[in-house]
């Protein structure tokens, strides 16, 4: 009985966070399909085209540079004012910034200022996730309950695949319709243009959510015991006494973020230049691919809740470590068939890691820290790992001519992630409010 009665309030809240960070990733990944179809035509027009994604893929990375200063920001208001407040912020900037996208001149109109402002634009969409994360799946790990929190926390995770299957889709549909001509000429601003529409749905459903009472209740206590002292910045606290759990969870998002970023971004380079495909093999594969990763990231998050975080984290990371040298070797057949299997395996193993996560990492902080701890450990890991995958894959195939050593990048990722967790505690069970109390006893 006890169980059943935050169940209404809890769906609507993972419901709100499901929309908002598929709207968000939606946003973010958009851009990532664009750097490898069209940017390195629109904005780099004047190198070779290999050279030229790796420009345009430059300017992607360069969003994830950005990624840990709006992980800070976000994080030290979010543990001071509340999640709800800083979520709805993060929808604005990333919409907007998506929107404006849309309405870029190119290369052609205005010469350099093009990827320059494009750059510009990339940043502040960095900026925005590096909020959007740590807010968007505490709000759900606070509201939850300890026993089912793996479960209830992966669906802001599986946001991620969901936005990527929404932007692949757009693409998908727009490749299908349209010429290459007239695609390259106008087609790809729609999608981007679209984000204006979705991020008015998502601020009208984000702003019905009640703030995180364990926050509330945090900050009560909080109030209760004023002191003269001045308390620090959320940051100095984590970086001072908690500096362990943030090496954790950057060491846990190595091999799930280089992975990710090599299957769905790398994927789209690969077959549209060395194994000369169209661009439809690889966005439909993504697209179906996408589905299942989507369906599976909350039955992995339902299994840490049975088993642990670190054994589905681990299986995760050894199983995309091993499938990693099958998966490029499906994509050499040039079959279709093979594509969706190498690429749908490889999120589907990805999804072992990414759907205990949010609940890992949530519970690796106290409740005054947590939002600063969850964002500055997952965003700071994006730079060296998701920021650089689709640089360094790109880096390696034109300078050896082959996918082997692509697959051994991935491989040393996973295999840090494995040692991460593996150093890590098991930290399923753990009692949100049972943290926030001992967070304050250390802190104060």
């Amino acid at each position: 009985m006890t169980t059943a009665a935050p169940r209404k309030p809890i769906i609507k809240v993972v419901a709100a966070s499901l929309i908002g960070t598929t709207i968000e990733w939606y946003d973010f990944f958009l851009y990532g399909s664009a750097a490898a179809l069209v940017f390195n035509k629109l904005f780099f027009p004047s190198v070779d085209p290999l050279t030229g994604t790796l420009l345009a893929f430059t300017t992607y990375a360069i969003g994830f540079l950005a990624r840990p200063l709006g992980g800070v920001v976000f994080g030290h208001f979010g543990d001071k004012v509340g999640r709800k407040k800083l979520l709805v912020v993060a929808l604005v900037l990333m919409g907007g910034a998506t929107f404006a996208m849309g309405l870029l001149p190119t290369y052609a109109t205005i010469g350099v200022a093009a990827p320059l402002l494009l750059t510009l634009l990339r940043l502040v969409q960095g900026f925005a996730l590096g909020g959007e994360w740590g807010g968007a799946v505490l709000i759900v790990s606070e509201h939850g309950d300890a026993g089912r929190r793996g479960f209830w926390a992966s669906w802001p995770q599986a946001g991620v695949p969901l936005g990527n299957l929404l932007a692949t889709a757009v693409l998908a549909v727009l490749a299908a319709v349209q010429s290459d001509e007239t695609f390259l000429a106008w087609g790809w601003r729609v999608p981007f243009l679209l984000s204006g529409l979705l991020v008015v749905i998502g601020l009208w459903i984000r702003l019905t959510v009640s703030e995180s009472p364990i926050f509330l209740e945090a900050q009560r206590k909080a109030e209760l015991r004023k002191s003269p002292v001045v308390e620090k910045a959320p940051i100095v606290t984590l970086l001072r006494l908690h500096w362990r759990e943030v090496l954790i969870a950057m060491g846990a998002r190595m091999g799930e973020n280089v992975s990710y970023y090599v299957i769905t971004a790398f994927i789209l380079v690969y077959l549209t230049g060395p194994l000369g495909l169209s661009k439809s093999y690889g966005l439909n594969a993504v697209l179906i691919a996408s589905v299942v990763h989507f369906v599976s990231i909350p039955l992995w998050g339902a299994l840490s809740d049975r088993v642990g975080r670190r054994s589905v984290y681990l299986f995760g990371a050894v199983g995309v470590g091993v499938w990693i040298f099958l998966f490029f070797a499906l994509l050499d057949t040039r079959s279709f068939g093979a594509i969706v299997l190498a690429t749908s395996v490889g999120l589907l193993l990805h999804g072992a890691m990414y759907g205990p996560q949010a609940a890992f990492f949530s519970e690796l902080f106290g409740t005054r820290v947590r939002y600063s701890g969850a964002s500055v450990g997952y965003q700071l890991a994006s730079i060296v790992a998701g920021a650089l995958a689709p640089l360094i894959a790109t880096a390696l195939l034109k300078s050896y001519g082959s996918t082997v050593p692509v697959a051994l990048y991935v491989g040393f990722a996973c295999l840090l992630s494995v040692i991460a967790v593996v150093v890590a505690k098991e930290t399923r069970g753990v009692s949100l409010e049972k943290s926030a109390d001992e967070a304050a006893e250390v802190s104060a």
